[in-house]
């Protein structure tokens, strides 16, 4: 597995890669040897000064796992967060693909490909002054909305790692949407649909 360790505006020593990479390929060995890579990145916060991690980890063709630790006191507390994000995923993952091959009964949809998204922000003027209750506009321009049931649905919002998903109901044909509520429960939208 090809690991990567960057610090933005922190320095990263060798026993912090040391670790990283001992740490995930442990993880790796233990739920999917085959883990193409990982990205892992370590910052401080500017007011806080904690630290945090992000970990975005390749497991195989179009399976992006991502973990987040917020403010830590070190660089390797914040490491273990993440982590133990990444590994709670990719176990469920691989539990929902284990159940998927014993029922066999098409509910799961494919691994979706890899996302091809590009991102366009949209500003006010260079003279305007933009307003802290109004942040730009971010574009995804190219988004795969999958065929998925409801239970699909939800399994690929929480392997993606994203706060909403619109998919295609394959049991109405009907756009639908399901997203992560600030409680932690799943919410899920569905039109209502003309009498």
């Amino acid at each position: 597995m090809d690991i990567r360790v960057s610090g933005h505006q922190v320095e990263t020593g060798e026993a912090l890669k040391e670790h990283v990479e001992e740490r995930l390929t442990a993880i790796a060995d233990k739920y999917f040897s085959r883990t193409i890579s990982a990205q892992v990145t370590f910052g401080k916060g500017p007011h806080d000064h904690g630290f945090h991690c992000t970990i975005v980890a390749h497991v195989m063709q179009g399976v992006i796992l991502k973990g987040e630790a917020g403010s830590a006191g070190d660089a390797h507390a914040a490491f273990e967060e993440a982590a133990g994000h990444v590994e709670k995923q990719l176990r469920r993952h691989m539990n929902r693909l284990k159940d998927h091959h014993k029922q066999a009964n098409g509910d799961m949809p494919a691994i979706m490909p890899e996302p091809n998204a590009g991102y366009t922000v949209f500003k006010g003027s260079e003279d305007e002054e933009t307003p802290e209750d109004n942040p730009p506009i971010i574009a995804e321009l190219k988004v795969d909305i999958p065929d998925a049931s409801v239970s699909s649905a939800v399994w690929m919002l929480d392997l993606r790692n994203t706060n909403a998903l619109l998919f295609k109901n394959t049991d109405t044909g009907i756009y639908n949407m399901v997203y992560r509520r600030r409680d932690g429960s799943i919410g899920w939208v569905e039109p209502e649909r003309p009498v």
